[in-house]
């Protein structure tokens, strides 16, 4: 049986939780066909990829998705590029706070996601879950990991397809923030990853 590696993140920024592990490990165990291998991730510009990578040598995926939270957004949104920059707004939970500067010195200024983000986004919308393709994964871990990911298959010249889908805020997180923002419930979430899952397992 064929491997969807699925990853999520550990809370950071002062949060109890975080949605996209909460997701992540709500997943059912085989998604069309394809066994479902959850891994939660570090909040760390140089941990993170190195546990996707890590994780990738060991499970063999033909599929990886990588989830993280994006606060403020108001949809699941499939991101169609990671970018070779990081400028954090604020430390990783290493303490670390890279600015303004490249991710891999050698590599290429960015990498497009190798998963339909299009169709993803569409199936989820289908699904009834509120998602759009969004163009930019930002400058903090989360577009580390899917540059850095992206990077390493391509390199590799791996036959794995890889990509990141953000999720908003889960209520119980917006409802101790001071300003209005917008939220998702961690089950309206789940149900649009595993609707751009089961669109990513039946594309081509």
């Amino acid at each position: 049986m064929e491997k969807i590696l699925v990853t999520g993140f550990e809370p950071f920024g002062g949060e109890k939780t975080n949605p996209s592990w909460e997701v992540v490990k709500a997943l059912p165990q085989v998604i069309v066909g394809h066994a479902v291998v959850r891994e939660c991730i570090p909040v760390s510009f140089r941990r993170g990829p190195a546990a996707v990578l890590e994780a990738i040598q060991r499970e063999n995926p033909s599929i990886v998705l990588c989830v993280g939270q994006a606060g403020g957004r108001a949809k699941v949104t499939p991101e169609f590029v990671g970018i070779n920059y990081a400028d954090a707004r604020i430390p990783d939970n290493d303490g670390e706070q890279p600015q303004a500067t490249r991710l891999l010195a050698d590599a290429p200024d960015a990498h497009f996601s190798t998963l339909p983000v299009r169709a993803m986004a569409q199936a989820m919308v289908d699904a009834g879950v509120p998602a759009a393709v969004s163009y930019s994964a930002g400058t903090y871990v989360c577009n580390a990991v899917l540059f850095s990911v992206l990077d390493a298959l391509a390199a590799s010249q791996s036959t794995a397809r890889a990509g990141f889908v953000h999720v908003p805020n889960s209520p119980e997180q917006a409802c101790h923030l001071a300003k209005a923002t917008p939220s998702m419930s961690v089950a309206l979430m789940l149900q649009g990853i595993v609707s751009g899952l089961e669109c990513v397992c039946s594309w081509g």
